[in-house]
């Protein structure tokens, strides 16, 4: 509609709508000049309308539009997808809107004289992906774009939201398919599968499909990466270790006048934090000149990883000094910092003052840092004491935490309640049992050992065989 053939685009009320209506009251008197010049009757001035107020921060800006909505005689599917795009883009606070955005898209059905099209459905489906309770909602919306849209009319916006759809459910293997049905993807289409191959999931195999993709959108098509294109890359060589990768798509970008945006930077931290190499990873922090939370924890946790625990702090004390708030995660990382090297008081001052200090209320992992703190010091009978206190139920990871700082320091007695706790929550698992007949061992007591390996064998265990990784 935005082109230099629409009589509508520079039209004076339209433009002060978009720019200088800021509170109710200039809102309404814009709404009131387009009712008396008769733009009220156009469709773009209309839509114009509802998505400016609907962008605003008024609190009743959604219940505005629908009553504007509500008045609009013959509504078209443009005002439709309208309406609907603009509540699921600034109303969708943890889903809320979501219902209504649906209920929108089901006038549209009930409507004879109009149908859904290609606009009416990528917003849809990033809700329906963005919150568990609508992804069967998302695949039922699938049938409704191969029932409503021909195959021509698929645009690239509605390819790319089936596939970050997708790839939001874990069904990866739909991802590809719908992807390898394009005969010419563009670039948008190539970052959105690259990036639904998240390497947080904790899979190398979805790794190394951003390796292969990567070289297969290098290789077949035209297109050139861009900076969303790298963090994909990256972040894979980062989950890899694939420092090599890693360090040319670095280079490739600083070559190619690729922006390093606060998304690549972090990335990039990630991938020579696991790489091993903390000067690579520092040096890229210190030159980015904005930095977010984000990069702060990336660096923080690499600190941590490789024991360099007074840096850590001092980098905290820098995102403090920057104004930035500690989150969840911040907190964890620095506890963990102050465990890898016995700054036990400092890491216990950060949790007991996490809650008043930096308004992060301790969750179940600030818990475990601070067992793997305390039990790493030694304090393990202190470290019993915080679970059984916890506000809530302890995992495995607390109590296998526990049970391993009973080996380091030889407590029989907390060992066996650790243990005891372990197999009612992980009944079948080897390591647990093995644990406890090392802290046996070690301290000589084999009769203790032949318990622990009757025990083992009573319940039907088997130790678990050893694995290794080869990088070829």
């Amino acid at each position: 509609m935005k082109n230099s053939s629409n009589p509508f685009i520079r039209n004076p009320i339209l433009q002060i709508l978009q720019t200088k209506c800021k509170t109710l009251d200039t809102y309404q008197q814009a709404h009131a000049q387009i009712i008396t010049t008769g733009l009220i009757l156009h469709t773009y001035p209309l839509t114009q309308l509802l998505s400016a107020i609907l962008s605003s921060t008024l609190p009743t800006s959604l219940s505005y539009a629908l009553t504007i909505f509500d008045r609009v005689p013959n509504p078209t599917t443009y005002i439709f997808n309208t309406l609907i795009s603009s509540i699921l883009t600034h109303h969708n606070h943890h889903g809320q809107r979501t219902h209504l955005a649906f209920s929108l898209y089901n006038q549209i059905l009930c409507i004879r004289t109009i149908k859904p099209n290609s606009y009416s459905y990528p917003s849809l489906f990033k809700a329906c992906g963005s919150n568990p309770i609508w992804v069967k909602h998302g695949r039922a919306l699938h049938t409704h774009v191969l029932k409503f849209l021909d195959p021509t009319e698929y645009d690239q916006f509605v390819q790319a939201s089936l596939v970050s759809f997708y790839s939001k459910c874990g069904k990866f293997g739909v991802c590809k398919y719908l992807f390898d049905q394009i005969s010419e993807p563009d670039l948008g289409l190539w970052n959105s599968i690259l990036s639904a191959y998240n390497p947080s999931a904790d899979d190398t195999g979805l790794s190394m499909e951003v390796l292969c993709l990567f070289s297969d959108m290098q290789r077949g098509s035209k297109i050139k990466p861009n900076e969303i294109s790298f963090v994909a890359l990256i972040n894979a060589c980062a989950d890899l270790g694939a420092f090599s990768e890693g360090i040319w798509a670095h280079l490739y970008m600083v070559k190619n006048n690729l922006k390093l945006n606060r998304f690549v930077v972090t990335s990039l931290i990630d991938l020579y934090v696991n790489c091993g190499f903390l000067e690579f990873a520092r040096h890229v922090f210190d030159e980015l000149p904005k930095k977010d939370i984000f990069c702060y924890n990336t660096m923080i946790r690499g600190f941590a990883t490789h024991g360099y625990g007074h840096e850590a702090i001092d980098l905290f004390n820098r995102l403090l000094l920057e104004g930035l708030a500690p989150d969840d995660v911040t907190m964890v990382l620095i506890i963990s910092a102050c465990s890898h090297v016995g700054l036990v008081d400092e890491g216990c001052e950060f949790f007991y003052s996490m809650r008043d200090r930096y308004g992060v209320g301790p969750k179940l992992e600030h818990y475990g840092c601070l067992v793997d703190l305390l039990g790493r010091a030694g304090r393990v009978n202190e470290a019993l004491e915080k679970i059984r206190a916890m506000p809530m139920e302890p995992n495995a990871v607390l109590w296998r935490s526990l049970l391993s700082a009973t080996r380091n320091h030889g407590n029989l007695e907390i060992g066996e309640v650790a243990l005891e706790q372990l197999i009612k929550l992980e009944p079948e698992t080897s390591g647990n049992y093995v644990l406890l007949s090392n802290v046996y061992a070690d301290m000589n007591k084999w009769e203790g050992v032949k318990r622990v390996r009757r025990l083992m064998k009573d319940n039907g265990i088997e130790k678990a065989q050893g694995m290794s990784v080869v990088d070829v």
